[in-house]
C-alpha cells in the first residue's frame, strides 16, 4: 500500500512523547546542519527525521480535535445555561 503525505507514520521506535520527538528533531537537524555526516549517514537521519515530523502532525493533530470538542462541550453547556437563565 503507497504511503501518502496525509498518513501518520511512526517511527521504527517511537518517541515516548511529542516533546522527546522533538529534542530528536532538533538533534537530527543539529547533525545535518554540522555537515559531518556521511552519504549513508545522512539518508538515515532524513528517514528518521521524517517519521519524527509525521509523528507530532498526528500528535497535534490529535490534540487539535480534543480541542475542538472540549469547546463543543463548552459551548453546548453555555448554551444549556442560557436556556436555564431565560426560564
Amino acid at each position: 500500500m503507497a504511503e501518502s503525505g496525509q498518513e501518520r507514520s511512526a517511527p521504527a521506535t517511537a518517541p515516548e512523547s511529542y516533546e522527546t520527538a522533538v529534542e530528536r528533531l532538533e538533534q537530527i537537524i543539529d547533525r545535518l546542519d554540522s555537515g559531518q555526516a556521511g552519504l549513508r549517514e545522512t539518508l538515515e537521519l532524513c528517514r528518521e527525521g521524517r517519521d519524527l515530523v509525521n509523528y507530532c502532525a498526528g500528535e497535534l493533530d490529535e490534540v487539535g480535535e480534543s480541542l475542538k470538542e472540549l469547546r463543543l462541550d463548552e459551548l453546548a453547556t453555555k448554551l444549556d445555561q442560557g436556556k436555564l437563565d431565560t426560564d
